[in-house]
C-alpha cells in the first residue's frame, strides 16, 4: 500500500475518532474533534498531492478517497444534529446527495464509464467543510470557556452565521447534485 492510500485510510481512521470525540463526555472533546476534523482534511488535501506528484494513482485509491470524504462528511453533519447545530433536515439533504451520486458513479462504472468530480462539487465540499469547522469552533471555544454559550456574540454567530452557512451549504448541496445527475442523465435512461 502506497503512502497516498495509507493517509486515506488513516483518514477513516481519523474519523472515527472525531465522531467520538464530538460525541463524549471528556472536558475538551469538541476541541479534539475540532483537531481531528482540521487533520483529516489535511490528510485528504495530501493524499491527492501525493498521488499526482509521485504517480500513485491506484484503482483502490480512486474508490476509496471519495467514499472516504463522503463518510467523514456524513460523520461530520450526522453528529452536529443531535448538538442543534446542523438541522436533520439538512444532514439528510447532504448525505442524500452524497448517496445518490455515488449510485450513478456506480452505475457508471458498471458500463465502463467514469464520472470524474466536477468543480462545482468540490465548491460544494470546500462549503460542507467550512460550515462543519464553523460550528466546531462554536463548540470548542466555548468548551474552553470563551464565551458561555449564553453570550450574545456567541448565540448570534451559532444562530446567524451557522444558519446562513447551512442554508448557503444546503442550496450548493442540492444544485451541484441536480446538476451533476442532469448532465450524466444517460446513464440512468441507458441501464438496463
Amino acid at each position: 500500500m502506497n503512502w497516498a492510500n495509507r493517509l486515506t485510510v488513516s483518514r477513516l481512521g481519523l474519523t472515527i475518532l472525531f465522531v467520538l470525540a464530538l460525541n463524549s463526555e471528556w472536558r475538551f472533546g469538541y476541541t479534539a474533534a475540532l483537531v481531528l476534523f482540521v487533520v483529516a482534511g489535511v490528510t485528504d488535501f495530501f493524499d491527492g498531492e501525493i498521488a499526482r506528484r509521485y504517480h500513485y494513482v491506484t484503482n483502490f485509491g480512486k474508490l476509496m478517497d471519495p467514499l472516504v470524504d463522503k463518510i467523514m462528511m456524513a460523520a461530520a453533519f450526522i453528529s452536529l444534529v443531535p448538538l442543534k447545530a446542523i438541522p436533520a433536515w439538512a444532514a439528510t439533504i447532504v448525505v442524500a446527495r452524497d448517496f445518490l451520486i455515488t449510485g450513478l458513479r456506480l452505475m457508471a462504472s458498471t458500463q465502463g464509464q467514469v464520472l470524474p468530480a466536477e468543480k462545482l462539487g468540490k465548491h460544494k465540499t470546500s462549503w460542507q467543510i467550512v460550515t462543519v469547522i464553523f460550528f466546531l469552533v462554536l463548540l470548542a471555544v466555548r468548551e474552553l470557556r470563551y464565551a458561555d454559550g449564553k453570550s450574545d456574540w456567541w448565540t448570534r454567530a451559532w444562530d446567524q452565521g451557522g444558519g446562513a452557512l447551512v442554508w448557503i451549504t444546503v442550496a450548493l448541496t442540492l444544485y451541484s447534485g441536480l446538476r451533476y445527475a442532469w448532465r450524466h442523465r444517460a446513464i440512468v435512461v441507458t441501464d438496463r
